[in-house]
């Protein structure tokens, strides 16, 4: 399998993000960063210019060009926090290659689940108090259902990351009328993911730089 590993910033990328992908010994990949400075460390990275003053936190323009520059046809689209735990190539290896979008594992800090296999405003899941929770103002709170729920229509990626091919990112971009906070992986994911091949890669993880943990609700399907 090749992938391009498309990482966005508006500063740094760390070393230990870069070193996660280089690690895997990865026959062929390629890793691209847009925006932020341009590492001078790392002579095989690409570095695509952003600037950030065109519209703040402009991610899905970021991600787009990611798709319009990756090579290979599996982009794994990370934010600069992201690091790759050391079986997830091998993991891929195992999961194959069918799959239209992918989510692995995404661990907190402390180990945690962060946002991975995502639902969102399902009315048959059995909810602790009755009824789809909401959050503060208008926001659902997170639900994250077992590996095994498969009701795609109420289903979204984690913007955070996730996988997906070059040839449906290219032809269902992201909305870049949405900036960073206005669910744009929401609006992305009820577009596509009904209609494609949605898949749970259980057997890769990636781990997050920074404590990201929000409310959640855990429910057993």
């Amino acid at each position: 399998m090749k992938f391009t590993f498309g990482i966005i910033t508006g500063g740094r990328v760390e070393d230990k993000v870069i070193n996660s992908i280089l690690d895997l010994k990865i026959p062929e990949f390629e890793i691209i960063i847009v925006g932020g400075n341009k590492p001078t460390k790392y002579s095989l990275i690409r570095h695509i210019p952003f600037d950030e003053n065109k519209k703040k936190a402009w991610i899905t323009k970021k991600k787009n060009l990611i798709v319009k520059n990756a090579t290979y046809e599996n982009i794994v689209f990370m934010h600069d926090y992201v690091i790759l735990d050391q079986n997830w190539y091998k993991g891929f290896k195992k999961f194959g290659n069918n799959f239209d979008v992918c989510m692995t594992q995404i661990k907190n800090l402390d180990g945690s689940r962060f946002r991975d296999w995502c639902s969102w405003d399902d009315p048959n899941l059995n909810y602790p108090n009755g009824g789809i929770p909401k959050g503060s103002g208008s926001n659902h709170v997170i639900v994250l259902p077992s590996y095994s729920y498969d009701k795609k229509e109420h289903m979204y990626i984690s913007g955070t990351y996730w996988v997906a091919k070059k040839s449906l990112m290219k032809q269902e971009p992201l909305n870049e009328s949405l900036v960073w906070g206005e669910s744009e992986d929401v609006e992305w994911s009820k577009r596509i993911l009904p209609k494609f091949n949605y898949k749970m890669n259980t057997y890769s993880t990636v781990h997050l730089l920074k404590d990201k943990k929000l409310s959640a609700i855990y429910v057993d399907t």
